[in-house]
């Protein structure tokens, strides 16, 4: 069994060109605190700066894995060890790794924190552990699985806007980085 607390971060930034194949001149970067006092809970705080417009939202998830070859694109999918669809982080059927929108602040900045009871950040037997894989902010709102997901079914890569169960039609992945 795991000994708590356990702490772990993740310092997010664009490595590498964004995913549209631009360099922005104000990167979005920042650092993701998961602070996991029991097996239970864990406190996700963030602090991102040049995140977006004020009041804008981006989707806030756990990726896949922590390969930055091709950028914060070669992350690989929505951590989802369940295999469920895409939803909000107070919804049962989610991915551990959905964790809804951070919000541009009047600086374009974001600063808070959550609590989860899936995210974990050691070997759990229903939920793995989210070391090793990577934090993700993306350019757009997550729409939390209620947006448009007509082309869910199609072969190749999710096309962003049409496959909410997926990705929550959350855009590009503005700044990524490993959980350490």
């Amino acid at each position: 069994m795991a000994s708590f607390p356990i702490k772990a971060t993740s310092v997010v930034g664009p490595n590498g060109k964004s995913c549209d194949g631009t360099e922005p001149e104000k990167p979005c970067t920042g650092v993701v605190t998961l602070e996991q006092p029991s097996a239970d809970t864990i406190t996700i705080t963030w602090d991102i700066k040049n995140l977006g417009e004020p009041g804008s939202k981006h989707g806030f998830h756990v990726h896949e894995k922590a390969d930055f070859s091709n950028g914060c694109k070669s992350a690989g999918p929505h951590w989802n060890p369940l295999n469920l669809d895409h939803g909000a982080p107070e919804d049962e059927v989610r991915h551990v790794g959905g964790l809804g929108n951070i919000t541009a602040d009047a600086d374009g900045h974001s600063k808070g924190s959550m609590s989860d009871h899936q995210v974990k950040l050691f070997e759990h037997e229903k939920f793995g552990s989210v070391v090793g894989r990577s934090m993700m902010i993306h350019a757009k709102e997550d729409d939390l699985g209620l947006g448009d997901n007509s082309k869910a079914n199609e072969p190749g890569p999710p096309q962003d806007g049409f496959v909410s169960k997926i990705t929550g039609n959350a855009g590009a992945r503005i700044a990524c980085g490993e959980i350490k």
